[in-house]
């Protein structure tokens, strides 16, 4: 989807520019060569920001600015990031010369992306389970992230409201309903989430291993999703062990998602090659959950996959 891009001191690059075929593209280079600030260029230019750190770490060391500038067959996509003042950075995008603030769903280009860290998945914390779930649904799901993003500053707004430790029901009251209501909504879209990768996981899995291993993800949360909102209100009603330990103990941001080899968590049982092929082929299923969703066909990073 992207013809080629130029990158102007970006990370470890000052001016340097690279093509791109339509097809499979393999980046070959030294430890440190810039491999994967490459592939972050793209995830910058497609999606906005970085996957690895903040917007100023994007430019060059000592330098002022950082500019990428990519091409589609129908698109001139400009990324500027710019100091504008101690500690203050500015970022803009032009696509087709009109300038934009901040991209919108419809103005990023899908990435699907596979990249060391990822190998967590199945053996971490719920936090990179959570984040796999909320990735794929705010590439798919129009105000996913809006929504999103609410739930965290009313989590935030209820959590500063516990740690007074003088909590009357009518002030805590407005926030356990709102939190409820957008709640039940992310534990719907994950839930709804998780469906459909349990529809592909096993097939697919054969197709790249050669395995029939009994795989399936289960997504992990206290409460049923028929009626969720409900009792999602009932537990944030009996705030009294909430007020004890100073933050919100029921919700979405306490929920998981955990992927089985039969009846046993795989992160417990699964081989390293078995872990790195299961991930694959949740990317993969990523990829086909977000072509049919975008009516886009993504782009696949893989950094560092074998």
């Amino acid at each position: 989807m992207i013809t080629d891009i130029h990158l102007q001191k970006f990370r470890s690059y000052y001016d340097s520019s690279f093509d791109f075929d339509p097809g499979v593209n393999i980046i070959v280079g030294q430890n440190g060569s810039g491999k994967t600030n490459l592939l972050e260029s793209i995830m910058m230019v497609s999606q906005g920001a970085s996957y690895r750190a903040k917007d100023h770490h994007m430019i060059l060391n000592d330098e002022l600015w950082a500019r990428l500038e990519a091409h589609t067959k129908d698109q001139t996509r400009v990324v500027k990031i710019e100091n504008i003042g101690p500690d203050k950075y500015s970022k803009t995008f032009e696509i087709n010369d009109q300038i934009i603030r901040k991209l919108n769903l419809e103005q990023k280009i899908p990435i699907i992306l596979f990249e060391p860290n990822h190998l967590q998945l199945l053996t971490g914390g719920p936090e990179a389970r959570r984040e796999y779930l909320d990735s794929i649904l705010e590439q798919t799901v129009v105000g996913y992230r809006r929504l999103r993003l609410k739930y965290k500053r009313l989590l935030t707004q209820r959590n500063n409201l516990l740690k007074t430790r003088k909590v009357f029901k009518q002030d805590i009251f407005v926030w356990n309903v709102q939190l409820s209501e957008v709640g039940g909504q992310i534990n719907k879209h994950r839930f709804g989430l998780t469906n459909k990768i349990n529809d592909q996981i096993i097939d697919l899995y054969k197709k790249i291993a050669g395995s029939e291993l009994k795989l399936r993800v289960h997504y992990s949360s206290e409460l049923k999703v028929v009626g969720y909102e409900t009792a999602l209100l009932s537990k944030l009603e009996n705030y009294t062990e909430d007020v004890l330990r100073g933050h919100t103990l029921h919700g979405p941001h306490l929920d998981d998602m955990r992927v089985y080899i039969g009846d046993t968590e795989a992160g417990l049982i699964a081989s390293r090659g078995e872990t790195r092929t299961i991930l694959l082929a949740l990317k993969l299923i990523e990829t086909k959950i977000v072509e049919d969703n975008r009516n886009k066909k993504p782009i696949l990073l893989l950094d560092d996959v074998f």
